[in-house]
């Protein structure tokens, strides 16, 4: 089901600034039985959003009602909304007045293999960066060319996962996904103050991990800190946590007792 301004259709105005410039933003949420996982931090981050683009956002009771409308049933389901700022003219100026456009679509939930949950998964290093943009920084805004474009680096259904880097060679995060560091005895995660986006399942990550007693830094990150490093593994809000065991064709890591132990706290958030 695809719900366009709470109407079901699956059309938008050529006009409208999403298709136009990239003016929105997005969630991906992870649904089942009429539960959303995580919902508030979701539209923390949404909200969030629309403040630093100026875009009005809707009342959260009207979105969450839709959410569940269209990720109905017993089966987990994948949920995307979409926000942008409305139709519009020509130009990158916004309009005087407009009004949002939403959309809300179900999918079904990812059918990959169960040992990429259990042994880890082999990470594509990608070629594409990530250009520095404070202003942008940390928010799921539209304007996700660099991830399409890393994304078709590679096509191995094997390999689900790609690592990226700033434009000075620093380990930021997976085309979809966050990226933690077992280094030392902390739990280390690049900062996203210039690039990245602040994924809800990190956030959940680093409070579970504080509450357990572990050391957390968000500081910036190097490709020798993630070679030494003793575990590797990634976050969002479908995966849930996949531990890394190859970068390339050099195997690396195994899957250690962090993203075990914090990967069954994940789930048990359903």
């Amino acid at each position: 089901m695809i719900l366009v301004d709470g109407h079901p259709r699956e059309w938008i105005l050529v006009s409208d600034r999403g298709l136009q410039y990239g003016d929105g933003l997005f969630e991906t949420l992870a649904v089942r039985d009429g539960r959303i996982r995580h919902w508030q931090g979701h539209w923390r981050r949404l909200l969030e959003g629309c403040r630093r683009l100026g875009i009005e956002p809707p009342r959260e009771e009207i979105v969450q009602e839709e959410v569940l409308r269209v990720g109905e049933g017993p089966e987990r389901r994948v949920v995307k909304v979409v926000i942008t700022r409305g139709a519009g003219g020509r130009g990158y100026a916004p309009p005087a007045v407009v009004s949002p456009t939403r959309i809300v679509s179900g999918h079904p939930w990812p059918a990959w293999p169960r040992e990429f949950a259990q042994e880890g998964v082999a990470l594509h290093l990608c070629r594409t960066a990530l250009g520095d943009n404070p202003t942008l920084a940390g928010i799921k805004h539209l304007n996700r060319l660099e991830q399409v474009l890393a994304r078709g680096e590679w096509d191995d259904p094997r390999v689900p996962e790609g690592l990226m880097r700033t434009l000075d060679g620093r380990p930021v995060c997976g085309t979809m996904s966050n990226l933690f560091l077992h280094c030392d005895g902390r739990l280390v995660t690049p900062t996203l103050d210039r690039c990245g986006i602040r994924g809800v399942t990190r956030a959940e990550v680093l409070g579970a991990a504080r509450s357990e007693g572990i050391q957390v830094e968000e500081i910036p990150c190097s490709m020798a800190m993630l070679e030494r490093a003793e575990e590797v593994f990634l976050t969002n809000s479908i995966i849930g946590i996949w531990p890394v065991r190859a970068l390339g064709d050099v195997h690396r890591w195994r899957a250690g007792p962090w993203a075990r132990r914090l990967g069954e706290w994940v789930e048990s958030q359903w």
